[in-house]
């Protein structure tokens, strides 16, 4: 997701097939430009999780856990770090995952697309923070979306079921929802964090990934 912040607007584009081709990236982040008369907020959360050790993963999965992951963000921050530099800075915020700072069971390709984002987020906020260009992540552990939920489903499980249990597994009582990790994200992105860069902030209601 891509704005300005005179606009209060954003604009997003999903187009799988592309993405993360370079050119595709670039065009992305030329429209927004175009749209909104500048660039200066950066949202990287696209994301894709597939399950299995690395017995159970195929290249398709690691290509594409690194491709959405990872390379996508790397090319869309590069695109923008381009146009903020000549703006006077601005900020990028990337989603992570708990389970790229501590990896869970399972989960190969995606906890190691989440654990290079992470040390991606903080090479660039300390290379462009010079340029007032501030870059975070957020690593939220379970959040109640609709990826979490097909996990209980490949698993046979009910996922309301499986979801009011999970919460009884977090110390404040509750799997995440969307709007708190949006929350911290919009934090991250105002003037309030704006001593704030190459930062990874945990976002797990105090539960330990395993």
């Amino acid at each position: 997701m891509c704005g300005s912040r005179r606009t209060a607007r954003s604009a997003s584009v999903s187009a799988p097939r592309r993405y993360p081709a370079t050119g595709h990236c670039q065009a992305l982040v030329e429209h927004a430009v175009k749209q909104f008369g500048g660039l200066h907020l950066l949202f990287n959360n696209a994301g894709t999780i597939p399950r299995g050790a690395a017995t159970e993963t195929t290249d398709e999965m690691w290509d594409s856990a690194l491709a959405v992951n990872l390379t996508a963000a790397f090319k869309l921050s590069r695109a923008t770090i381009e146009h903020m530099g000549i703006n006077g800075g601005g900020v990028i915020v990337n989603t992570a995952s708990a389970w790229g700072l501590y990896p869970g069971p399972a989960h190969l390709a995606y906890c190691t697309a989440k654990g290079a984002l992470i040390a991606m987020t903080r090479s660039m906020g300390r290379d462009h923070a010079a340029a007032k260009i501030r870059i975070n992540a957020v690593c939220p552990n379970e959040v109640d979306t609709p990826m979490l939920r097909s996990g209980f489903e490949h698993r046979g499980l009910d996922a309301e079921t499986a979801l009011r249990e999970l919460d009884a597994t977090v110390p404040l009582g509750h799997v995440a929802q969307p709007q708190e990790i949006v929350d911290a994200m919009l934090f991250l992105a105002s003037e309030q964090s704006r001593y704030v860069t190459g930062t990874v902030l945990e976002l797990t209601g105090a539960k330990a990934v395993y």
